[in-house]
């Protein structure tokens, strides 16, 4: 199975990866935010994709998810996608450092592309709007393998966490994280959505 990866802030590359190439991949939905490096990783290939491009010039709101995600789809044999996103605790006991693979999402974005099913013809979906079922927004097996492959090696992981995804770039204020806390979010981002 062939993975790729979108770095978050501060996920611009990766120590150790052997680097292959670098190419721009076009997409009808525009431009990624930046180049597909092609590497190999503890002898597997990977395909990464900083999502802040180099130098961290897109704000999250600018962010071509759809584009970004075309362009993975694109690569022969990448069928997952893991997304590292850094994020703020929202209850109590998370404190800095925490590694939370969440489970379910609360969208609080607006003004971002959510959807290649939008009743205009596209290379995804034939003009039709198609309503997807997200009761589980997160791929089950893959965040089975990434909870097994992180107690493989003792990395303590919490397995399970609500993301409010926000709209960004500013932070929120007291009284919104006091809203996303009451709606059940554990974690406050902004850009595992859409």
């Amino acid at each position: 199975m062939t993975y790729a990866i979108i770095g978050g802030s501060g996920l611009y590359h990766f120590e150790g990866l052997e680097i292959l190439e670098q190419k721009k991949i076009k997409t009808p939905f525009g431009e990624p935010s930046d180049a597909i490096t092609t590497g190999v990783l503890a002898g597997k290939t990977i395909y990464f994709l900083p999502r802040h491009g180099s130098g961290h010039h897109l704000p999250p709101h600018k962010v071509n998810y759809r584009a970004n995600i075309y362009a993975l789809k694109s690569i022969m044999g990448v069928k997952h996608v893991i997304a590292v996103n850094a994020v703020g605790g929202v209850v109590k006991n998370l404190v800095a450092g925490d590694i939370v693979i969440p489970d379910q999402i609360i969208d609080y974005t607006y003004d971002r592309e959510h959807t290649f099913s939008d009743g205009i013809e596209n290379p995804v979906v034939s003009g039709k709007v198609e309503h997807i079922d997200f009761t589980e927004p997160f791929h089950a097996s893959l965040r089975k393998s990434i909870i097994t492959a992180a107690h493989k090696i003792s990395l303590t992981v919490i397995t399970q966490g609500v993301y409010g995804c926000t709209q960004g770039p500013r932070l929120e204020t007291a009284a919104e994280i006091k809203r996303l806390a009451n709606d059940g979010c554990t974690l406050v981002g902004m850009t595992a959505m859409p």
